[in-house]
């Protein structure tokens, strides 16, 4: 009967573990992102304030307009767009932080499919 308390009390107390999401520090910054797709790893930099994020990727520069609908989600809408793909915008979501990183899933709004990634903050 003790053992069987113990493991309910253990089961319960480990079940409370509460993910980091400060996601706060990180609507500013410079960073640099590493995206998994299809085994292939892309890395992307960018320097964000508070209405703009400029980002490059593969020596190409782009600038996207920042409206947060929360303190975790952010919508990026690129600024003169070049092809069909850059008129969508991008939905971002804050999943965890650290001190130093944060996991995010995104995708274009109004899809489902999400990809998931990690940015690191730059130094």
């Amino acid at each position: 009967m003790k053992f069987l308390l113990s493991f309910i009390s253990f089961l319960i107390l480990s079940s409370c573990h509460e993910i980091s999401r400060d996601c706060e520090n990180y609507k500013t910054g410079e960073y640099y992102s590493e995206v998994v797709i299809n085994d292939k790893v892309f890395k992307s930099y960018f320097k964000r304030s508070k209405n703009l994020q400029v980002e490059i990727y593969n020596g190409k520069t782009d600038s996207s307009q920042v409206r947060w609908i929360n303190n975790c989600e952010v919508v990026f809408k690129t600024i003169n767009p070049k092809n069909m793909a850059q008129q969508k915008d991008i939905h971002l979501k804050i999943l965890t932080t650290t001190d130093s990183s944060y996991t995010y899933e995104y995708s274009y709004v109004g899809e489902s499919k999400k990809q998931k990634g990690i940015a690191y903050v730059s130094k």
